[in-house]
């Protein structure tokens, strides 16, 4: 009984607080011209004094001379630049709403081989979260289901949609949590002995799953996909075993890493390491094994307590000298909106500006097989863009506009409409 009221009680609260902040106002459809802009394309330099036009969902030109089409909404960026939209590589965006209340958590199910969760299936388009990090210039977000060995099928997702269908942004990669050989953190007291144990069931596991895998698929392939029993796991895992999904394969040691691409090219798989905060202790081994690397978290703390503090902000910028094709992600849900300052702190040390800019834009685009369509500004892509009145990199830039799909999405969040509610209040005044 007491259980019932407190949750009655926490969805009244919720309601009202929709009631007092208010909707999110709707994106804007239309024909959009930005004019007198500098625009920063990624792939193709930059354009001073430029124009962008977009129209139909796609950036329609882009250019100093350029004709603007009748009736578009003219949008004057004099002083403003233009970026592509960000991407991060890597979060549980739209899986998550409140961390601590597991009834808003749908990224960890049950099970250790459970490859076909669909993380698309499960995104809340509704999200609050969304609103607070596109209007950060985060446009795109790769959403991981975590948890067990194989806990699910991550998605490419946008920000804007009224259904995960609509938000989809064209890829999905099977997750793999690498046997980890070290401890999991201060809290694990297991001993030397347990860990060595449970990293190497947890390897077995992972071979022996493969290895089912890989004998569906013979079978499969052999039957022509008839009278096979009803399995989905392996049917899941199939994509990848034939090479046509990849795998992201969390994994962050140093010597963890080298197991795993040691494992990749005994198996053969197409795979991307995802998180490899100690990349930069074997990063000549990740380039000469030519995997792609999707690091982050950057703003975080040293692996090893002997390790200088600045390893971390370092670490992608280590690995991309060595060779390594590299992207960054945030690793967040309610934070994903940092990604920026992630990225800004990896220019910093020994990324630069430039290839920065690129981690979080056309580089997780080309890994994700997806540059046809983001991560660059050229005439044809997907209009996902942002217009800011400096670099997006440094907390004290705006972002004034943000465009998703061709959408015109309001700079309106609940972060902004707090701001609001709370900017000129009197203490003990009734409104």
């Amino acid at each position: 009984m007491i259980k019932n009221i407190k949750n009655i009680l926490t969805l009244t609260l919720v309601a009202l607080a929709g009631i007092a902040f208010g909707q999110i106002p709707s994106a804007e459809a239309g024909t959009f011209a930005l004019t007198n802009a500098t625009i920063e394309t990624v792939t193709n330099g930059t354009i001073q004094n430029g124009t962008l036009i977009i129209s139909d969902g796609k950036i329609g030109d882009v250019g100093t001379s350029v004709s603007i089409p009748d009736g578009a909404k003219t949008i004057d960026c004099s002083g403003l630049t233009i970026y592509p939209g960000m991407i991060d590589g890597g979060t549980q965006i739209g899986l998550v709403e409140v961390s601590s209340d597991p009834r808003t958590r749908d990224n960890n199910e049950i099970g250790d081989v459970i490859p076909h969760i669909q993380a698309l299936t499960a995104v809340n388009p509704s999200s609050v979260i969304h609103p607070v990090t596109r209007v950060n210039g985060v446009t795109t977000a790769l959403t991981m289901p975590s948890g067990g060995l194989f806990p699910g099928t991550a998605a490419l997702i946008n920000l804007h949609g009224y259904t995960p269908d609509q938000m989809y942004a064209g890829f999905k990669g099977v997750v793999v949590n690498f046997p980890a050989t070290g401890r999991r953190g201060r809290w694990d007291r297991r001993s030397d002995e347990d860990i060595k144990k449970a990293a190497e069931k947890a390897l077995k596991q992972l071979n022996e799953v493969w290895a089912k895998a890989v004998q569906y698929h013979k079978i499969d392939s052999a039957t022509g996909g008839k009278d096979q029993p009803y399995y989905p796991e392996m049917e899941a895992l199939l994509p990848a075993v034939r090479g046509e999904m990849k795998l992201l394969i969390n994994v962050n040691s140093s010597k963890d890493i080298k197991s795993a691409l040691e494992w990749i090219d005994e198996k053969g798989a197409d795979a991307i390491l995802c998180g490899v905060s100690e990349g930069w202790r074997v990063a000549e081994d990740i380039a000469k094994a030519d995997v792609p690397v999707i690091t982050g978290p950057v703003l975080s703390n040293p692996t090893r307590p002997y390790d200088r503090y600045d390893r971390p902000y370092a670490n992608a910028g280590a690995m991309l000298q060595a060779g390594v094709k590299v992207a960054i992600r945030t690793n967040e849900v309610e934070n994903t909106r940092n990604l920026p300052y992630h990225a800004g702190f990896a220019a910093t040390y020994g990324m630069g500006k430039e290839e920065a800019l690129k981690a979080v834009t056309i580089v997780p685009a080309e890994i994700f097989g997806v540059a046809d369509k983001y991560g660059s500004i050229e005439k044809g892509k997907v209009a996902n863009v942002f217009v800011t009145n400096g670099d997006p990199f440094e907390t004290r830039t705006q972002v004034k506009y943000v465009f998703i799909d061709g959408w015109n999405i309001p700079m309106v969040s609940r972060h902004t409409q707090l701001y609001e509610e709370y900017l000129n209040r009197a203490p003990g005044v009734e409104k």
